[in-house]
């Protein structure tokens, strides 16, 4: 090997070995798509249903979904449906308390729907098979490693030869690096392009339901429109594990945190047994593509005769001194061991209602625990802590009611009280 083929050959090798050793570019390197996590009050069943991210088309779909406590035992047909098209694959699958998986099939990118049926109720859970698009700014950094290294072989061959030619390849060696190490400095000034709508107007809601009476399951019809154009809204986000999360609060303060399914574009169903007379009133959380996070009201009136309803879980909880204005920390021991399991993604909820009697205040409050980027925690882990703290400002002073939950042995625990915050001196 001549003196000239050498030097090109450890110069080239050299600045390819330090650019390559450099630290990757993270964004966009994520996996295509990722899990969708939903909660779906499916009848009598409280379910939480998997939608496992899928990596191109065609490819296998598993559903991976968890009955809990009180749902009863039984088959559900599972469905993979594209957009404006018929079923591609369809699965059934026996669930009793706890999980169970069900394996589909998809065929193409775009957007599909899952639709559960349980034989008289059906949920039609949207998500998508994502394409990956690789932006250019990509393009242009392998793309760069490529060339250079196509000019560093055409290098070592003219350098053999010997002459002033080798120079062509050196030269295209360096300006391929330059674009690539220039395009992967700038990769994280370069903005995403969005073709979201970050200007949509409220949603509003109307709550319909057939003559409901306390022991007997009521069926409630929520109807979603835009308050611009009073067409059915369908760009629900899955927030906090749910499509939307409703509160229904009875007279003298029985709580129903339920899911209402999607079944059909601004649609949404949920059953619930009343077990008392009397108004019942109710908030559903919900974020919009574009639009955030809204909270909605409604009510309606029950008929009948008041009934045994079912007893709080054991366990304590604590408070210091609430005043309005002031954040506070409120502590609640489920009692036993440290076996609570995540539940909607949380390792605890908080719903504070009040103050009595205007009920102006509804709140969703959150125990955070850690997840990794675009997945939800694994409900099938027991391990997390019996006592969970939360921390919320009370606007008003005045009396509140408050219920806090958790999961165990996949139950929803419910612990009620009442809460008397004064005003600030």
């Amino acid at each position: 090997m001549g003196t000239g083929m050498r030097r090109f050959a450890v110069w080239g090798l050299v600045v390819l070995g330090l650019v390559g050793s450099g630290t990757p570019a993270w964004a966009d390197g994520a996996p295509v798509g990722s899990d969708v996590a939903v909660a779906q009050t499916l009848g009598e069943r409280e379910l939480t249903v998997t939608v496992r991210r899928t990596d191109g088309a065609p490819a296998p779909l598993q559903v991976d979904i968890i009955n809990h406590a009180g749902g009863p035992a039984g088959a559900l047909r599972l469905s993979a449906v594209p957009a404006g098209a018929r079923p591609t694959s369809t699965a059934t699958v026996d669930i009793g308390v706890g999980p169970a998986t069900a394996h589909l099939h998809v065929d193409r990118f775009g957007y599909w729907e899952l639709e559960i049926d349980d034989g008289r109720h059906t949920a039609r859970i949207p998500f998508s098979v994502p394409q990956r698009v690789t932006p250019a700014w990509e393009r242009a950094v392998y793309g760069g490693f490529v060339a250079a290294g196509l000019f560093l072989v055409a290098g070592l061959v003219l350098a053999t030869r010997g002459g002033k030619l080798v120079l062509i390849p050196a030269t295209g060696l360096v300006v391929a690096l330059s674009v690539s190490v220039t395009a992967a400095l700038l990769s994280s000034t370069i903005p995403v392009v969005s073709t979201q709508d970050n200007a949509r107007p409220p949603v509003n809601l109307a709550v319909a339901a057939d003559n409901p009476t306390t022991g007997r399951p009521a069926e409630l019809t929520l109807s979603l429109t835009d308050s611009a154009t009073g067409r059915p809204v369908d760009d629900i986000l899955v927030h906090h594990g749910a499509l939307i999360h409703l509160a229904i609060v009875s007279p003298t303060g029985g709580l129903a945190h339920v899911h209402p399914v999607r079944a059909a574009p601004g649609d949404y169903r949920v059953q619930f047994t009343p077990t008392e007379p009397g108004r019942h009133t109710m908030a559903a959380e919900l974020a919009r593509v574009g639009g955030g996070t809204q909270q909605l009201r409604a009510e309606i009136n029950v008929a009948g005769n008041p009934l045994p309803s079912s007893e709080p879980a054991p366990g304590t909880i604590t408070v210091g001194p609430l005043r309005a204005g002031d954040p506070a920390t409120l502590t609640v021991d489920f009692a036993g061991p440290d076996d609570l399991q995540p539940w909607l993604g949380m390792r605890g909820h908080l719903i504070v209602v009040g103050p009595s009697p205007t009920q102006d205040v509804w709140a969703h409050v959150h125990a955070m625990t850690t997840a990794t980027a675009g997945t939800q925690p694994d409900e099938t882990v027991a391990a997390y802590p019996a006592e969970i703290s939360f921390t919320f400002t009370f606007p008003r002073p005045g009396r509140y009611r408050a219920w806090f939950q958790a999961e165990r042995d996949y139950a929803i625990l419910t612990i009620p009280t009442t809460l008397d915050v004064e005003a600030q001196p």
